[in-house]
């Protein structure tokens, strides 16, 4: 699939925004470290809205008519991207109530700011597995086709929240310890299931070929020619080719840059400010080369049909 850096950027952007909120809700509520001040949950919570809005505004630029977006809405029951916007959307008003009560500080209504946050928590969780699921679900897609995805989805988007998270929290009196800690053990997390869906999509396995496509699965099929000389928007948009070398070197940066670059970083020490920047900034670099790769791998079984012997 061709990458798109308004895609891109979206995934990433919006992943990090919902990680954020999601993770300084609960370090909120369970008081991780003694709980961050009030201005630095503001902080925290304008960021992760911020990131979500550029990401959400960033994705119409990828719709071939930006102005009929609010079209998308009214699929829900059928669409994961319908559900994605609704959620999205949704999202909003209970995080800022949220972080409005946070900032005015009124014991009577603790329960209404706890519960507000509980619920934009929520639906920025069913938001990034919507995301993951707009890809998931298709099954013309062998490389999208998994639960891995949505999972891949939630994990990364909660791992680079939580550097943001640890960046804010880093301007503040907090001890850093239970943050750096729960960046490290979302990095596992995220690094492990990036490895297990990159060994998952290295072999072939039982994805469609060239012989399932034309029922002819006893001999030996070949496209002689194409329908047409030149490249089409099919070819274009569902055709893109990336060489095996350049992949592997790019998941090689995907790690290194995402995930042991960070880690190396955080565990070393040093200057505690520019560490957790240097760590922030690698780590999403990472994260645009695993979306690029993402998007770039999959290969649509329309290929098929213009010469791919499998998918």
């Amino acid at each position: 699939m061709h990458p798109a850096f308004s895609v891109i950027f979206f995934t990433v952007s919006s992943g990090a925004g919902f990680g954020l909120f999601a993770l300084l809700y609960l370090t909120d509520l369970f008081g991780l470290s003694g709980g961050l001040p009030i201005e630095q949950k503001l902080v925290a919570g304008a960021l992760a809205l911020v990131l979500v809005a550029a990401g959400l505004a960033s994705s119409m630029f990828h719709l071939a008519n930006p102005k009929n977006a609010w079209r998308a809405f009214n699929r829900f029951r059928t669409s994961w991207l319908s559900r994605e916007g609704v959620f999205a959307m949704a999202f909003y008003p209970f995080a800022i109530i949220y972080l409005g009560l946070t900032w005015l500080v009124v014991p009577e209504l603790e329960v209404l700011r706890l519960t507000a946050g509980a619920l934009a928590t929520l639906l920025a969780w069913i938001t990034l597995f919507s995301t993951g699921m707009i890809y998931g679900c298709l099954k013309t897609i062998r490389q999208w086709n998994s639960p891995l995805v949505p999972a891949n989805y939630l994990t990364l988007g909660h791992f680079t929240g939580a550097l943001l998270l640890l960046a804010v929290a880093g301007h503040g009196s907090v001890v850093l310890t239970g943050y750096v800690s729960l960046v490290l053990a979302l990095l596992v997390v995220a690094a492990s299931l990036k490895a297990i869906y990159y060994f998952w999509i290295a072999g072939p396995g039982a994805g469609p070929t060239i012989k399932t496509a034309t029922g002819f699965t006893r001999g030996t099929v070949r496209l002689l020619d194409t329908g047409h000389t030149h490249g089409t928007f099919l070819t274009q948009e569902f055709g893109f080719q990336v060489a095996r070398q350049f992949s592997l070197v790019l998941k090689a940066f995907v790690f290194v840059a995402g995930f042991v670059m960070p880690a190396l970083i955080l565990t070393l020490g040093g200057d505690v400010s520019v560490a957790i920047y240097a760590a922030a900034v690698t780590a999403l670099l990472g994260m645009v080369a695993e979306r690029w790769l993402f998007f770039a791998e999959a290969r649509h079984v329309i290929n098929l049909y213009h010469g791919a012997q499998h998918c």
